[in-house]
C-alpha cells in the first residue's frame, strides 16, 4: 500500500501567530480520530514563529480529501480567516 505523505506549510500573518496556533491545535485530536489518518504532526519554524508546519501520512488520498471537506476544517478556514498570510501543500511519496 503506497500512503500519502503531505507537508503543509501556513504562515500566519504578522500578530496573528497566537490565533492561528490555537486555531491549529483545535485540528490535532479530530484529525487523529479520522479513518485513514496515521499521523498528524503540528510544528513551528525555529527562526520563525508565525510559520507552522503540519507533516501528515494518510492511508489514501482520497481519505485524505475527505478529511479537508471535515466540519472542522470549514470551522478552521472560518476562524482564520484574515490571519493567515500563506498556505501551500506538498504531496508527498515515500521512496525509502
Amino acid at each position: 500500500m503506497t500512503v500519502l505523505t503531505l507537508v503543509a506549510n501556513i504562515k500566519a500573518n504578522p500578530g496573528y501567530a497566537d490565533l492561528v496556533k490555537a486555531e491549529l491545535l483545535k485540528l490535532i485530536d479530530s484529525t487523529r480520530a479520522e479513518e485513514g489518518c496515521i499521523n498528524y504532526d503540528l510544528h513551528v519554524n525555529n527562526e520563525n514563529p508565525n510559520h507552522f508546519v503540519f507533516h501528515e501520512t494518510w492511508q489514501t488520498r482520497e481519505l485524505w480529501q475527505s478529511h479537508m471537506s471535515a466540519p472542522h476544517m470549514i470551522a478552521y478556514g472560518d476562524a482564520v480567516a484574515g490571519a493567515v498570510e500563506s498556505w501551500t501543500l506538498d504531496e508527498l511519496t515515500l521512496i525509502a
